[in-house]
């Protein structure tokens, strides 16, 4: 069976190599090399997967990706990376990484070495450009436009963040014009805008260490950085899901920031008692941004009232917006997952799969984002593979 699979990234090199067994393969990559938004996310560290026991459920919507992630999990990834030389090792909070001393180039260096070994055909240069009339892609190469003739055609375009590499949502329009329904692409993974005094400008870029932050019924705990515009970091991204559909229904949204979260309200208070506020914030141990920011949003007369506490353990701000797609880690959006089969075929165009970024799915930094890519990735190639029987 002849298949084309269009995208370099992680989606469509799983699945290129766990093609290359029984198929003959041409992956077809609009740039000069494959993996750029790989290298990209792994400039900070390659967090590759995590080994957290509630994997499948930083997933939405989870009744579509479960089976996915199931079937080629993060120890199935971690087992693969090790077969092509790259050990990995569980850091903090479950995060996956390859072993020290080896960096995000060779690990790409490595899954590309072990395609050519395999014979993938590899094009670069090649970029999608629609489709022509009987629904076969049609790129464009050095000047001239080519349709692939292929048996099944794969699709791992990514989403529409981070434009340098390439991800740029463009083709959500080729997809329309057959016949598909798609979702606009939206931020995700990114910070939010909080109207803050312009008195805590001086502390943009200091971290709020080990606080919880909370949104409707969840609760995340970790550290999060005051920005010129508000707050990002890790604290943030998992709940912007929520953000964000709160900000769409009453186009409003807010979080409870607590300072203190391993303190209780009496803990608080037999800290400080009657003394003044600087006496106060020295005896709660509480950093100078994180004083500005209580003073921010704890009006003079809750102070005077004696709500200090409360306020420490649950202060309230409201989120105007998040941050645009240019500056997000990821999206949501895409191809809409009721158009997509359970093998991730096209319901309307059969011969036509999608994996990756590209379909409207949801999760957080943390190694999530890469193990559905990969994950989403292998199933496409397994429902092909089940194909050619």
């Amino acid at each position: 069976m002849h298949v084309a699979i269009i995208g370099g990234g992680p989606a469509g090199m799983i699945a290129a190599d766990r093609l290359a067994d029984t198929c003959e393969v041409h992956l077809y990559e609009q740039g000069r090399t494959l993996g750029r938004k790989f290298l990209v996310a792994g400039e900070g560290g390659l967090n590759i997967t995590n080994s957290a026991e509630d994997f499948l459920q930083h997933f939405t919507p989870s009744d579509r990706m479960r089976d996915a992630v199931r079937e080629f999990d993060p120890a199935a990834l971690r087992t693969w990376l090790s077969e092509l030389g790259i050990p990995t090792y569980v850091g903090s909070s479950g995060r996956v990484f390859p072993e020290r001393g080896i960096k995000p180039a060779e690990v790409l260096k490595a899954i590309m070495e072990r395609l050519k070994k395999k014979g993938v055909h590899i094009h670069m240069q090649h970029s999608f450009v629609g489709f022509d009339e009987k629904v076969r892609p049609v790129f464009e190469h050095q000047g001239s436009r080519i349709s692939v003739d292929a048996d099944r055609t794969l699709f791992a375009l990514g989403g529409a963040s981070w434009a340098k590499t390439g991800s740029t949502g463009e083709w959500l329009a080729y997809f329309e014009s057959i016949g598909l329904r798609t979702v606009p692409f939206q931020a995700s993974n990114c910070g939010v805008e909080v109207d803050l005094p312009e008195a805590m400008s001086v502390h943009a870029g200091k971290p709020l260490k080990n606080i919880s932050i909370t949104v409707g019924e969840r609760t995340i705990r970790g550290e999060a950085t005051i920005t010129e515009y508000g707050l990002e970091g890790n604290a943030i991204y998992p709940i912007v899901p929520l953000i964000r559909a709160q900000l769409q229904n009453g186009g409003t949204a807010e979080l409870i920031l607590d300072l203190k979260p391993d303190s209780t309200l009496d803990e608080l208070r037999a800290k400080y008692q009657d003394s003044s506020w600087n006496e106060r914030m020295a005896a709660l141990n509480m950093d100078r941004a994180s004083v500005a920011l209580v003073k921010a949003f704890t009006p003079k007369e809750r102070y005077l009232a004696g709500y200090l506490a409360e306020d420490i353990k649950a202060l309230r701000l409201s989120i105007s917006k998040l941050r645009p797609i240019e500056e997000a880690i990821s999206t949501v959006g895409g191809i809409a997952m009721e158009e997509v089969a359970e093998d991730f075929s096209l319901i309307k165009h059969p011969h036509l799969y999608v994996a990756g970024e590209m379909l409207d799915w949801d999760a957080p930094t943390g190694g999530f984002l890469l193990q559905g890519a990969f994950s989403t990735g292998y199933a496409a190639a397994q429902a092909i593979n089940s194909a050619a029987l």
